[in-house]
């Protein structure tokens, strides 16, 4: 019985550090303050169904889509005018690059390829794959849209 004491003591020791640790935050709530921390002008909202709703000047709606069982995160947003402006583009590839742990310059060059086949000739509904993300560019009459995923496979 001597000799099993110590082992008893360790193990519960153990135990109670586990029991005791603090709730972690989720990582989507991580990403949207990481987000908000590299991103000038980006403030956090409501979170809703595994949705968390964020904003900025240059952007109509933003939005950060926690994972799923089919994607792994998403990034929506919606410019204000049907020809999104040079700044909502560099928004939208800054955060699909810290959401997706991507370099930048190819995060703008997908985004850019992608609202660049918008229009007449292929349609307003374009879903194209650059660097393993899926992104979808979306034009109404009034404005565009646009969404970045990656599949929770990959």
């Amino acid at each position: 019985m001597l000799r099993r004491l110590p082992y008893l003591i360790a193990t519960a020791a153990i135990a109670s550090t586990f029991a005791a640790s603090p709730a972690r935050a989720d990582r989507c709530d991580d990403l949207a303050k990481q987000l908000k921390a590299q991103i000038d002008g980006i403030s956090i909202g409501k979170t809703a169904a595994n949705m968390i709703y964020l904003s900025h000047p240059a952007a109509k709606a933003l939005r950060l889509g926690c994972p799923s069982r089919t994607v792994k995160n998403e990034v929506y947003g919606q410019a204000p005018a049907r020809k999104p402006s040079p700044e909502f583009q560099d928004l939208i590839a800054s955060a699909a690059a810290i959401v997706f742990t991507i370099p930048k310059p190819d995060t703008l060059r997908g985004v850019k390829r992608c609202f660049g086949r918008v229009g007449i000739l292929r349609g307003n509904d374009i879903k194209t794959r650059f660097r393993r993300l899926d992104m979808r560019c979306i034009r109404t009459k009034t404005d565009a849209s646009i969404s970045i995923t990656r599949d929770s496979s990959e």
